[in-house]
């Protein structure tokens, strides 16, 4: 049994702004990479997922995602989750609770992620990352939490390492792939990339044991085997240890150093993708594999350039709000002080598990065979204003309730089983 009770959520105004702009910010980008596997009864192209065919307004919009958002958007989100996991540790240890009941804690939300990242797979989307970052949770808490600094930095400079290796091997066995005789090739090649199946099924029913199979294989592969996740939470881990975006003036230097250096990275690593996607480079489909690994380890750069410029932008709007006198700042959320568009993102990203399970509610019904169908008959273009608009309803709603002075309900049902379940430990 803790000694101390767990200590409640942080109150609106104790929150610093640039962690809520990344996440309502990220769940833009979230609406957008989903969207795409929602494009059903037509092939994709092995290299990236997208459509092989459309306009040339489709083709501009993949290469547009290709770039900016595939593999880039849920790095981005593994390093918030991490982030707030030491926000979380480090507040309930300020008010009296000992480590290894705050450490508990963690664990407790961990758990109910998966759970919760079940039942988003069994009842809507398969790609699901509740999962793969509860899973994830576990085990660095487990491991890492109250390791030195050094040994962070150790380990995800390591994985980076491993991931580096396998990029090149992938890379030198392409090579190899694109010079197949043709005979050779037709087998290598094998059939054609398709939408996920669970999407372009008749029958819902159907599709719950088929979103489920791929949840675990996401899972235990996003979570774990593809290394960015866990290098983007170890990261977190340090960076929370130093508040570097509840306080980014202190850390501008290094917030302009990453950004200049990580979002180059992942726009240009992803650009030979974009390129042939548009034609323009003629790599065989037999060979496109290796853009694969290519796009996950620069969307590790790409996504910490992201979380960098999130938290320059955080530190705009925290010099905006001190000028206000504390006495002027509302009590049901801070719109009015930050702005409509800075208070707008960070009302979602103060609701952001609801937001993103809200997604899926938006899109899966509408979207997938099963369903309306209406995937089928969109294409990029208009698939990406449908994702645009989607984290739109996301954001009145997040602002509706922020104007109430009311939580997410998702997060307001996490809340309850992790600090009940940590209670009665």
């Amino acid at each position: 049994m803790p000694t101390t009770p767990p200590r409640g959520p942080v109150r609106a105004f104790e929150r610093s702004p640039a962690p809520d702009l990344a996440r309502g910010g990220m769940l833009l980008l979230i609406a957008v990479a989903n969207t795409v596997w929602y494009l059903w009864g037509r092939d994709h192209a092995p290299g990236n997922g997208h459509p092989v065919d459309g306009s040339w307004i489709d083709k501009a919009t993949d290469a547009l995602v290709i770039m900016t958002v595939d593999m880039r958007a849920y790095p981005l989100f593994a390093f918030m989750f991490g982030y707030g996991m030491v926000q979380l540790y480090t507040r309930q240890v300020a008010s009296g609770a000992g480590e290894r009941d705050a450490a508990g804690l963690l664990q407790v939300r961990n758990l109910w992620l998966l759970v919760l990242g079940f039942v988003h797979a069994a009842t809507l989307w398969m790609g699901d990352v509740l999962g793969a970052y509860g899973l994830a949770g576990l085990l660095l808490v487990w491991i890492f939490l109250r390791r030195r600094d050094a040994t962070l930095l150790g380990w995800a400079g390591g994985l980076l390492g491993l991931l580096v290796i396998g990029t090149a091997i992938s890379v030198v066995g392409s090579s190899f792939a694109a010079r197949l005789s043709s005979a050779e090739a037709a087998q290598a090649a094998g059939p054609s990339t398709s939408v996920d199946p669970s999407i372009s099924l008749d029958s819902y029913l159907a599709s719950v044991p088929v979103r489920l199979g791929q949840w675990v294989y996401g899972t235990l592969g996003q979570g774990v085997a593809d290394l960015v996740v866990p290098m983007m939470i170890l990261l977190a881990l340090w960076a929370g240890r130093r508040r570097i975006l509840e306080n980014p003036g202190a850390h501008l230097p290094l917030l302009r150093r990453v950004a200049a250096i990580g979002v180059p990275i992942g726009w240009l690593g992803a650009l030979p993708n974009a390129l042939d996607h548009l034609g323009v480079l003629g790599v065989p489909a037999r060979a496109e594999g290796f853009f694969l690994l290519v796009q996950l380890l620069t969307g590790f750069f790409g996504g910490l350039g992201y979380v960098a410029l999130w938290g320059l932008a955080g530190h705009v709007v925290a010099r905006r709000r001190s000028r206000v006198p504390a006495a002027g700042i509302p009590g049901a959320g801070l719109l009015a002080v930050d702005g409509l568009v800075a208070g707008a993102i960070q009302a979602v990203g103060r609701r952001s598990l609801t937001c993103y399970l809200a997604q899926s509610v938006l899109c899966a019904p509408v979207l997938a065979a099963w369903g309306l169908g209406l995937g089928q008959h969109l294409s990029s273009g208009t698939m990406f204003l449908y994702a645009t608009a989607v984290w739109g309803v996301t954001v009145l709603f997040a602002v509706w309730q922020e104007n109430r002075g009311l939580p997410g309900p998702a997060e307001v049902l996490l809340r309850r089983l992790t600090y009940r379940g940590a209670i009665r430990r």
